[in-house]
Protein backbone atom coordinates (compact mmCIF):
# COMPACT_ATOMS: atom_id res chain seq x y z
CA UNK A 1 0.00 0.00 0.00
CA UNK A 2 1.99 2.99 -1.20
CA UNK A 3 0.49 6.43 -0.87
CA UNK A 4 1.36 9.84 0.55
CA UNK A 5 -1.73 9.45 2.74
CA UNK A 6 -0.79 6.05 4.06
CA UNK A 7 0.67 5.12 7.45
CA UNK A 8 2.29 1.70 7.64
CA UNK A 9 2.30 0.20 11.13
CA UNK A 10 5.06 -2.25 12.00
CA UNK A 11 5.92 -3.98 15.26
CA UNK A 12 9.63 -4.17 16.05
CA UNK A 13 11.90 -4.89 19.00
CA UNK A 14 13.61 -1.64 20.02
CA UNK A 15 16.07 -1.64 22.95
CA UNK A 16 14.61 -4.95 24.12
CA UNK A 17 11.01 -3.71 24.03
CA UNK A 18 8.20 -4.32 21.53
CA UNK A 19 7.15 -1.05 19.87
CA UNK A 20 4.71 0.02 17.15
CA UNK A 21 6.54 1.95 14.39
CA UNK A 22 4.73 4.37 12.04
CA UNK A 23 6.15 4.64 8.52
CA UNK A 24 4.84 7.56 6.44
CA UNK A 25 5.91 10.50 4.31
CA UNK A 26 6.60 13.61 6.39
CA UNK A 27 3.34 15.16 7.59
CA UNK A 28 3.03 17.79 10.33
CA UNK A 29 -0.45 16.67 11.46
CA UNK A 30 0.72 13.08 11.88
CA UNK A 31 3.85 14.23 13.73
CA UNK A 32 1.85 16.34 16.20
CA UNK A 33 -0.56 13.50 16.99
CA UNK A 34 2.04 10.76 17.40
CA UNK A 35 4.41 12.98 19.41
CA UNK A 36 1.54 13.59 21.81
CA UNK A 37 1.13 9.89 22.62
CA UNK A 38 2.45 8.69 25.95
CA UNK A 39 6.11 7.55 25.68
CA UNK A 40 6.32 8.31 21.94
CA UNK A 41 9.91 8.44 20.67
CA UNK A 42 11.71 9.07 17.39
CA UNK A 43 14.23 6.57 16.06
CA UNK A 44 17.01 8.15 14.01
CA UNK A 45 18.05 4.65 12.88
CA UNK A 46 14.64 3.73 11.46
CA UNK A 47 13.71 7.37 10.73
CA UNK A 48 10.28 6.82 12.26
CA UNK A 49 8.20 7.61 15.32
CA UNK A 50 7.29 4.68 17.57
CA UNK A 51 5.13 4.03 20.64
CA UNK A 52 4.82 1.18 23.17
CA UNK A 53 3.20 -2.01 21.84
CA UNK A 54 -0.09 -1.13 23.51
CA UNK A 55 -3.35 -1.48 21.54
CA UNK A 56 -4.98 1.29 23.56
CA UNK A 57 -2.31 3.75 22.41
CA UNK A 58 -2.48 2.41 18.86
CA UNK A 59 -6.23 2.98 18.82
CA UNK A 60 -5.61 6.55 19.95
CA UNK A 61 -3.36 7.20 16.94
CA UNK A 62 -5.79 5.48 14.59
CA UNK A 63 -8.82 7.43 15.82
CA UNK A 64 -7.07 10.77 15.52
CA UNK A 65 -5.68 10.19 12.03
CA UNK A 66 -8.10 7.81 10.31
CA UNK A 67 -9.94 10.67 8.57
CA UNK A 68 -6.74 11.85 6.86
CA UNK A 69 -4.76 8.64 6.40
CA UNK A 70 -5.16 5.05 5.30
CA UNK A 71 -3.58 2.56 7.72
CA UNK A 72 -1.69 -0.53 6.62
CA UNK A 73 -1.69 -3.10 9.45
CA UNK A 74 -0.53 -6.01 7.28
CA UNK A 75 2.91 -6.15 8.94
CA UNK A 76 1.30 -6.26 12.39
CA UNK A 77 -1.09 -8.95 11.23
CA UNK A 78 1.84 -11.15 10.21
CA UNK A 79 3.39 -10.67 13.64
CA UNK A 80 0.13 -11.70 15.27
CA UNK A 81 -0.97 -14.59 13.08
CA UNK A 82 -3.20 -16.04 15.79
CA UNK A 83 -4.97 -12.74 16.41
CA UNK A 84 -7.77 -11.36 14.29
CA UNK A 85 -6.52 -7.93 13.17
CA UNK A 86 -8.24 -5.70 10.68
CA UNK A 87 -8.05 -2.37 12.47
CA UNK A 88 -8.22 -1.15 16.05
CA UNK A 89 -11.63 -1.59 17.65
CA UNK A 90 -13.37 1.77 17.91
CA UNK A 91 -14.88 2.81 21.21
CA UNK A 92 -17.64 5.37 20.88
CA UNK A 93 -19.72 4.66 23.98
CA UNK A 94 -20.23 7.49 26.43
CA UNK A 95 -19.42 5.22 29.38
CA UNK A 96 -15.85 4.82 30.57
CA UNK A 97 -14.09 1.50 30.07
CA UNK A 98 -13.09 -0.29 33.23
CA UNK A 99 -9.40 -0.71 33.90
CA UNK A 100 -8.39 2.39 31.93
CA UNK A 101 -7.36 5.75 33.34
CA UNK A 102 -9.43 8.84 32.66
CA UNK A 103 -6.73 10.01 30.29
CA UNK A 104 -6.95 6.79 28.25
CA UNK A 105 -10.76 6.91 28.21
CA UNK A 106 -10.76 10.51 27.02
CA UNK A 107 -8.35 9.54 24.26
CA UNK A 108 -10.74 6.82 23.12
CA UNK A 109 -13.88 8.95 23.17
CA UNK A 110 -15.17 10.22 19.82
CA UNK A 111 -16.09 13.80 19.00
CA UNK A 112 -19.52 14.50 17.55
CA UNK A 113 -19.86 15.85 14.03
CA UNK A 114 -20.77 19.22 15.54
CA UNK A 115 -17.59 19.24 17.64
CA UNK A 116 -15.42 18.15 14.70
CA UNK A 117 -16.82 21.01 12.61
CA UNK A 118 -16.23 23.50 15.42
CA UNK A 119 -12.64 22.34 15.84
CA UNK A 120 -12.03 22.71 12.10
CA UNK A 121 -13.56 26.20 12.12
CA UNK A 122 -11.34 27.13 15.06
CA UNK A 123 -8.28 25.89 13.17
CA UNK A 124 -9.21 27.98 10.11
CA UNK A 125 -9.80 31.02 12.33
CA UNK A 126 -6.32 30.69 13.88
CA UNK A 127 -4.80 30.29 10.42
CA UNK A 128 -6.54 33.50 9.31
CA UNK A 129 -5.08 35.25 12.35
CA UNK A 130 -1.65 33.91 11.41
CA UNK A 131 -1.02 31.96 14.59
CA UNK A 132 2.14 29.88 14.37
CA UNK A 133 1.92 26.24 13.28
CA UNK A 134 3.07 24.99 16.68
CA UNK A 135 0.51 27.12 18.55
CA UNK A 136 -2.31 25.92 16.28
CA UNK A 137 -1.31 22.29 16.78
CA UNK A 138 -1.09 22.70 20.56
CA UNK A 139 -4.45 24.51 20.89
CA UNK A 140 -6.28 22.07 18.61
CA UNK A 141 -5.05 19.03 20.53
CA UNK A 142 -5.82 20.73 23.86
CA UNK A 143 -9.34 21.59 22.71
CA UNK A 144 -9.92 18.03 21.51
CA UNK A 145 -8.99 16.64 24.93
CA UNK A 146 -11.41 19.03 26.64
CA UNK A 147 -14.30 18.38 24.23
CA UNK A 148 -13.79 14.63 24.45
CA UNK A 149 -14.09 14.85 28.22
CA UNK A 150 -17.49 16.47 27.70
CA UNK A 151 -18.48 14.52 24.59
CA UNK A 152 -21.91 13.87 26.18
CA UNK A 153 -22.72 17.62 26.29
CA UNK A 154 -23.52 20.10 23.55
CA UNK A 155 -20.84 22.72 23.14
CA UNK A 156 -23.21 25.61 23.83
CA UNK A 157 -24.12 23.99 27.17
CA UNK A 158 -20.53 23.94 28.45
CA UNK A 159 -19.92 26.61 31.07
CA UNK A 160 -17.31 27.78 33.56
CA UNK A 161 -18.26 25.07 36.07
CA UNK A 162 -17.34 22.43 33.48
CA UNK A 163 -13.93 23.99 33.00
CA UNK A 164 -13.33 24.02 36.76
CA UNK A 165 -14.43 20.38 37.07
CA UNK A 166 -12.19 19.37 34.17
CA UNK A 167 -9.26 21.07 35.88
CA UNK A 168 -10.04 19.32 39.19
CA UNK A 169 -11.03 15.83 38.09
CA UNK A 170 -8.91 15.39 34.97
CA UNK A 171 -5.79 17.54 35.16
CA UNK A 172 -5.11 17.74 38.90
CA UNK A 173 -6.34 14.25 39.80
CA UNK A 174 -3.94 12.69 37.29
CA UNK A 175 -1.05 14.96 38.24
CA UNK A 176 -0.63 16.33 34.73
CA UNK A 177 2.04 18.98 34.24
CA UNK A 178 1.50 22.73 34.81
CA UNK A 179 2.46 23.39 31.18
CA UNK A 180 -0.26 20.98 29.96
CA UNK A 181 -2.75 22.66 32.28
CA UNK A 182 -1.91 26.10 30.88
CA UNK A 183 -2.10 24.83 27.29
CA UNK A 184 -5.56 23.38 27.87
CA UNK A 185 -6.87 26.52 29.57
CA UNK A 186 -5.43 28.86 26.93
CA UNK A 187 -6.80 26.80 24.06
CA UNK A 188 -10.27 26.39 25.56
CA UNK A 189 -10.46 30.05 26.59
CA UNK A 190 -9.57 31.22 23.07
CA UNK A 191 -12.00 28.78 21.44
CA UNK A 192 -15.03 29.86 23.46
CA UNK A 193 -14.16 33.54 23.14
CA UNK A 194 -13.61 33.48 19.38
CA UNK A 195 -16.03 30.78 18.19
CA UNK A 196 -18.83 30.74 20.80
CA UNK A 197 -18.72 34.39 21.88
CA UNK A 198 -18.66 33.12 25.44
CA UNK A 199 -16.15 34.20 28.07
CA UNK A 200 -15.06 31.51 30.52
CA UNK A 201 -13.66 32.95 33.74
CA UNK A 202 -10.30 31.20 33.92
CA UNK A 203 -9.31 33.39 36.87
CA UNK A 204 -11.35 31.01 39.06
CA UNK A 205 -8.86 28.26 38.22
CA UNK A 206 -5.54 28.17 40.01
CA UNK A 207 -2.87 28.43 37.36
CA UNK A 208 0.53 27.38 38.67
CA UNK A 209 3.42 29.76 38.38
CA UNK A 210 5.84 28.97 35.65
CA UNK A 211 8.82 27.04 36.90
CA UNK A 212 11.99 29.10 37.02
CA UNK A 213 14.50 26.81 35.40
CA UNK A 214 17.98 28.11 34.71
CA UNK A 215 19.29 27.67 31.15
CA UNK A 216 21.89 24.99 30.54
CA UNK A 217 25.27 26.49 29.72
CA UNK A 218 28.52 25.00 28.46
CA UNK A 219 31.93 26.41 29.26
CA UNK A 220 33.96 27.96 26.45
CA UNK A 221 36.33 24.99 26.64
CA UNK A 222 33.44 22.54 26.21
CA UNK A 223 32.09 24.44 23.19
CA UNK A 224 35.57 24.44 21.67
CA UNK A 225 35.93 20.67 22.20
CA UNK A 226 32.56 20.00 20.56
CA UNK A 227 33.30 22.14 17.49
CA UNK A 228 36.86 20.83 17.12
CA UNK A 229 35.57 17.24 17.12
CA UNK A 230 33.84 17.89 13.78
CA UNK A 231 35.69 17.22 10.52
CA UNK A 232 32.78 17.73 8.12
CA UNK A 233 32.88 21.39 6.99
CA UNK A 234 29.09 21.66 6.69
CA UNK A 235 28.43 20.22 10.14
CA UNK A 236 31.14 22.34 11.75
CA UNK A 237 29.89 25.52 10.09
CA UNK A 238 26.28 24.90 11.14
CA UNK A 239 27.05 24.33 14.81
CA UNK A 240 29.61 27.15 14.83
CA UNK A 241 27.02 29.54 13.38
CA UNK A 242 24.44 28.63 16.04
CA UNK A 243 26.97 29.34 18.80
CA UNK A 244 28.68 32.37 17.25
CA UNK A 245 25.40 34.17 16.48
CA UNK A 246 23.09 32.80 19.17
CA UNK A 247 20.65 31.40 16.62
CA UNK A 248 17.72 29.12 17.28
CA UNK A 249 17.86 25.85 15.33
CA UNK A 250 14.91 26.82 13.11
CA UNK A 251 16.48 30.20 12.37
CA UNK A 252 19.68 28.54 11.19
CA UNK A 253 17.89 26.08 8.91
CA UNK A 254 15.75 28.81 7.29
CA UNK A 255 18.75 30.99 6.40
CA UNK A 256 19.32 31.69 2.72
CA UNK A 257 22.57 32.82 1.08
CA UNK A 258 21.17 36.32 0.59
CA UNK A 259 20.68 36.69 4.35
CA UNK A 260 24.45 36.91 4.85
CA UNK A 261 25.73 40.50 4.57
CA UNK A 262 29.49 39.94 4.43
CA UNK A 263 30.34 43.61 3.81
CA UNK A 264 28.59 44.82 6.95
CA UNK A 265 29.40 41.67 8.94
CA UNK A 266 25.74 40.90 9.69
CA UNK A 267 23.13 38.16 9.30
CA UNK A 268 19.51 39.06 8.65
CA UNK A 269 17.27 36.64 10.54
CA UNK A 270 13.86 36.85 8.87
CA UNK A 271 10.48 36.18 10.48
CA UNK A 272 11.87 34.47 13.56
CA UNK A 273 9.92 33.73 16.75
CA UNK A 274 7.11 36.25 17.10
CA UNK A 275 7.31 36.93 13.34
CA UNK A 276 10.12 39.43 13.87
CA UNK A 277 13.13 40.24 11.71
CA UNK A 278 16.41 41.05 13.40
CA UNK A 279 20.11 41.41 12.60
CA UNK A 280 22.92 39.64 14.42
CA UNK A 281 26.67 40.37 14.21
CA UNK A 282 28.83 38.03 12.15
CA UNK A 283 32.44 37.56 13.24
CA UNK A 284 35.28 37.55 10.72
CA UNK A 285 36.26 34.06 11.86
CA UNK A 286 32.83 32.57 11.12
CA UNK A 287 32.64 34.53 7.85
CA UNK A 288 35.85 32.88 6.68
CA UNK A 289 34.42 29.47 7.64
CA UNK A 290 31.28 30.24 5.63
CA UNK A 291 33.37 31.08 2.57
CA UNK A 292 35.22 27.76 2.84
CA UNK A 293 31.91 25.94 3.20
CA UNK A 294 30.48 27.78 0.18
CA UNK A 295 33.39 26.74 -2.05
CA UNK A 296 32.72 23.08 -1.24
CA UNK A 297 28.91 22.91 -1.32
CA UNK A 298 27.56 25.91 -3.31
CA UNK A 299 23.98 25.76 -1.93
CA UNK A 300 21.16 26.81 -4.26
CA UNK A 301 18.15 27.73 -2.14
CA UNK A 302 18.91 27.43 1.57
CA UNK A 303 22.30 28.21 3.08
CA UNK A 304 22.41 24.67 4.47
CA UNK A 305 20.68 22.02 2.38
CA UNK A 306 20.01 18.35 2.93
CA UNK A 307 20.86 15.41 0.71
CA UNK A 308 18.49 16.71 -1.96
CA UNK A 309 19.71 19.94 -3.53
CA UNK A 310 17.48 22.92 -2.79
CA UNK A 311 15.75 21.34 0.23
CA UNK A 312 16.13 22.51 3.81
CA UNK A 313 18.48 20.54 6.06
CA UNK A 314 16.59 18.22 8.40
CA UNK A 315 16.50 19.26 12.06
CA UNK A 316 16.76 15.66 13.27
CA UNK A 317 19.92 15.16 11.26
CA UNK A 318 21.47 18.25 12.85
CA UNK A 319 20.52 16.99 16.31
CA UNK A 320 22.25 13.73 15.50
CA UNK A 321 25.36 15.62 14.33
CA UNK A 322 25.54 17.42 17.67
CA UNK A 323 25.00 14.20 19.62
CA UNK A 324 27.88 12.51 17.83
CA UNK A 325 30.13 15.55 18.32
CA UNK A 326 29.35 15.66 22.04
CA UNK A 327 30.15 11.96 22.42
CA UNK A 328 33.37 12.36 20.45
CA UNK A 329 34.36 15.30 22.66
CA UNK A 330 33.90 13.10 25.73
CA UNK A 331 31.23 15.34 27.27
CA UNK A 332 28.67 13.46 29.36
CA UNK A 333 26.05 16.23 29.57
CA UNK A 334 22.77 15.84 27.59
CA UNK A 335 23.66 18.75 25.29
CA UNK A 336 21.01 20.09 22.88
CA UNK A 337 21.27 22.62 20.07
CA UNK A 338 19.63 25.26 22.26
CA UNK A 339 22.43 24.89 24.80
CA UNK A 340 24.73 26.54 22.24
CA UNK A 341 22.44 29.59 22.10
CA UNK A 342 22.31 29.77 25.91
CA UNK A 343 26.09 29.45 26.07
CA UNK A 344 26.57 32.25 23.53
CA UNK A 345 24.41 34.65 25.56
CA UNK A 346 26.12 33.76 28.83
CA UNK A 347 29.60 34.10 27.36
CA UNK A 348 28.69 37.51 25.90
CA UNK A 349 27.54 38.63 29.35
CA UNK A 350 30.75 37.35 30.93
CA UNK A 351 32.75 39.30 28.32
CA UNK A 352 31.04 42.51 29.47
CA UNK A 353 28.47 42.94 26.68
CA UNK A 354 25.57 45.15 27.72
CA UNK A 355 22.40 43.18 28.50
CA UNK A 356 20.37 45.40 26.15
CA UNK A 357 22.53 44.40 23.16
CA UNK A 358 22.24 40.73 24.09
CA UNK A 359 18.45 41.13 24.18
CA UNK A 360 18.44 42.61 20.66
CA UNK A 361 20.76 39.93 19.27
CA UNK A 362 18.71 37.06 20.74
CA UNK A 363 15.40 38.62 19.64
CA UNK A 364 13.80 38.70 23.09
CA UNK A 365 10.72 40.89 23.41
CA UNK A 366 11.24 41.48 27.13
CA UNK A 367 14.42 42.25 29.02
CA UNK A 368 13.33 39.91 31.82
CA UNK A 369 13.80 36.98 29.44
CA UNK A 370 17.42 37.98 28.83
CA UNK A 371 18.10 38.67 32.50
CA UNK A 372 17.89 34.93 33.22
CA UNK A 373 21.48 34.67 31.96
CA UNK A 374 22.71 36.81 34.84
CA UNK A 375 21.87 33.86 37.10
CA UNK A 376 24.20 31.46 35.27
CA UNK A 377 27.02 33.86 34.44
CA UNK A 378 30.17 33.25 36.47
CA UNK A 379 31.24 36.89 36.13
CA UNK A 380 31.47 38.42 39.58
CA UNK A 381 30.09 35.45 41.48
CA UNK A 382 33.42 33.64 41.28
CA UNK A 383 35.04 36.58 43.06
CA UNK A 384 32.80 36.12 46.09
CA UNK A 385 34.92 34.75 48.96
CA UNK A 386 33.19 32.22 51.17
CA UNK A 387 33.49 33.03 54.91
CA UNK A 388 34.51 29.38 55.33
CA UNK A 389 37.87 30.27 53.73
CA UNK A 390 38.60 32.73 56.56
CA UNK A 391 37.87 30.38 59.42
Amino acid sequence: MESKNCIIVEQKIHNGEKRYFFIYAYNLDANIVIKGINDAKYSATHKAWHIPSDKVLLKEVYLKLKSKFEFDFSAVKKEQENTEWNAPVLITETKYVRGLTKKQNVSLASLSMEAENKVEQFKKWMLSKRYSTSTIGTYIESLRVFLKYYHFKKIDEIDNTDLINFNTYYILEQGLSPSFQNQIINGVKLFFRSMENKKLDVEMIYRPRREKILPNVLSKEEVKCILNSLNNIKHKTMLSLIYSCGLRCGELLKLKPGDIDSKRGLILVKQAKGRKDRIVPLSNKILEMLRQYWMVHEPKNYLFEGQKSGEMYDVRSLQQVLKQAVNKAGIKKPVTLHWLRHSYATHLLENGTDLRYIQEILGHSRSTTTEIYTHVSTKGIQNVVSPFDNL
